[in-house]
């Protein structure tokens, strides 16, 4: 997680860096002094990528070092159980019907479509979370 936060914090630092080239820039260059959209996005931006980058700071505290974060790794290092991949769900795909459904609502400012849209994301993301939740086991 050590490269991740590096990762971010160079997009940061580079975003507030710009931000603050692109504030002197059309402060001298535009006829109404500074243009405000551009430098509150890019600041924005840094912001984001400072959370994002503190947060794999400090959730790479609490796991043990991967093979990643050390220079002296090997690849034989990373071999191994990665997790689990459902197979054979079809959540995803209706999730992204739903997502895709959504987008064209905001695009065409259909409201109606936006509120059918919200309720399937709900229902799709619901469905890919709980697909092997079995519950208490009440033996």
């Amino acid at each position: 997680m050590k490269v991740e936060a590096r990762i971010f914090d160079l997009v940061m630092g580079f975003s507030f860096l710009m931000a603050v080239v692109y504030g002197f820039w059309t402060w001298g260059a535009a006829p109404h002094g500074l243009e405000p959209v551009g430098t509150v996005a890019l600041a924005l931006t840094g912001g984001l990528a400072l959370i994002s980058g503190t947060y794999f700071r400090f959730v790479a505290r609490r796991i043990e070092v991967r093979p990643e974060d050390n220079s002296d790794a090997e690849v034989s290092d990373g071999a191994g159980e990665l997790g689990f991949f459902s197979p054979g769900s079809y959540w995803p795909v209706g999730l992204a019907a739903a997502a895709a459904t959504a987008g064209v609502a905001l695009a065409f400012w259909h409201v109606w479509l936006l509120v059918i849209a919200v309720v399937l994301l709900l229902v799709a993301v619901g469905g890919l979370v709980f697909e092997y939740h079995t519950g208490p086991n009440h033996d």
